[in-house]
Formats: C-alpha cells, structure tokens, sequence
C-alpha cells in the first residue's frame, strides 16, 4: 500500500452525509474506515452515546488503518427533541446524550488525533493531520425550542475546532468545520415534514435543502486539498439560509 494513500476515519459513517463522504473519499483513492451502531465491512461498530467510546474506537480505528490516521471527520451526532416542559429527568437525560454523542465524543476522538499527529514526523501533503468536524447552522443561527441541546453541541462543535486550529497550527495539524443546514437524509426528512416543509424552505433562498453529496464535496475538499492556511475555517452549507 503506497505511502501517499490517505489513511481516513469517518464516524456516522453509514447513512445520510457520512455515507456519501465515505463514497466520495473512496473515489479519490483513499483507505476509509467508518463507525456506525452495528458493524458492517468497512465499519466498525461503537456507541458513541457511552462514556470512553471514542478513545476505544480510535484504538480500533488506528489498528484497521496500519497505525495511521491522516484524516479525522467527525460526522456523528443526533438531533432529538427534547420540550422545555419535560420532566427534569427526561430533561437531563436527553442533553446528557446529546452533548456525549454530539460533543464530548467528538472531542474525545479530536484528542486523539492531535495526540497522534503531532507525535508523527510528516504526514499528508504538508500537515502531520487534518480533522473536519461537522458541526450545523444551528451553532449560529439556534435551533428550534425543543432542540436547544442540539445547537449547544453544535456550537460547542465549532469553538473547540477554533481552538485546535489556534492551538495546534504550528506543529501541523490544521482544523476545519462544515456548518450545514437542513440535508436530505432521512433524519431532516421526518423534521421537515413535522415542522411544516413549505414554510421551511420559504426561509431558504436557494429553495431547496442540500444534497448529502454537496456536504461530502466540501468534506472531501478539507480533508485532501484544502491549504494548510485554511485551517480554523468554517465553511456554510445552507442555501444562503443563514449568512453571517
């Protein structure tokens, strides 16, 4: 296996936009490994929601890559509702899960990937490592009131890929963050329609939702091509539905 083949792994790997960022990595001729909920070739199976998850996935990973990862991307998450006037328990609970899956898992693995990085002598195209976190509008934008949760961990998302970016830059590992909006997977599927899809898209000025495989263009990009003075760069993905 040549030396210059892109070593990636990929969480949520196993629909919507981290199939399609899977597929597109593929096609560049890179070696992907993925996570998913249940293993499958190609995937390896962790749930994100327990504590430890991903410093064990990373292990996994890092075996199923010849002891070499040059690219982390951070897909995984959940968007699950949760109303104001929930019985504190269920309250706690729901965002204890969504900032474990959305956040603190993420930030596990990134940790990770610094740690490997920076110990690595050179790495792909310049940089010892690259993470893309993909993070959503709502870091910016809110969300809904039921998913007030959602838009903590997702801009908790963004601030941390900054702060690598800021604080690893020099030693070469560079840091980037996609902030879709509404995707056509299956999840904002069942959202649109429960919110009212026409209304929705009246607020999108491209008038229509993005497409998995427009995301997983722009994954592809961070990950392969993107100059190292990108780094700290969070790219939109909305349909000029937010513009900041």
């Amino acid at each position: 296996m040549p030396e210059s083949q892109p070593h990636i792994f990929v969480t949520g790997a196993t629909r919507g936009i981290g199939a399609a960022i899977v597929q597109s990595l593929a096609a560049r001729g890179a070696k992907v490994i993925g996570q998913g909920t249940r293993a499958a070739p190609g995937i390896l199976a962790a749930d994100l929601s327990q504590a430890g998850a991903g410093d064990e996935l990373w292990g996994a990973a890092l075996d199923a890559l010849d002891g070499r990862i040059d690219v982390l991307i951070n897909n995984a998450g959940v968007f699950e509702a949760i109303p104001v006037d929930a019985p504190d328990a269920e309250w706690q609970a729901s965002w204890a899960r969504t900032m474990q899956i959305n956040l603190q898992g993420s930030a596990d693995l990134c940790r990770r990937m610094v740690l490997h990085a920076t110990a690595r002598e050179v790495g792909l195209k310049g940089l010892r490592g690259r993470i893309v976190n993909v993070a959503s509008r709502a870091a910016y934008r809110g969300d809904s009131p039921a998913h007030w949760h959602y838009a903590a961990s997702k801009a908790g998302m963004v601030a941390m890929t900054k702060s690598i970016a800021r604080g690893y830059a020099g030693q070469g590992v560079a840091a980037f963050a996609i902030c879709p909006g509404y995707v056509m997977t299956g999840m904002a599927d069942d959202y649109l329609a429960s919110r009212g899809g026409d209304k929705l898209l009246a607020d999108i000025p491209l008038g229509r939702v993005a497409q998995p495989e427009e995301v997983a263009s722009i994954a592809t990009y961070l990950a392969l091509d993107a100059p190292a003075s990108m780094t700290g760069a969070v790219l939109d993905v909305n349909g000029a539905s937010f513009v900041r």
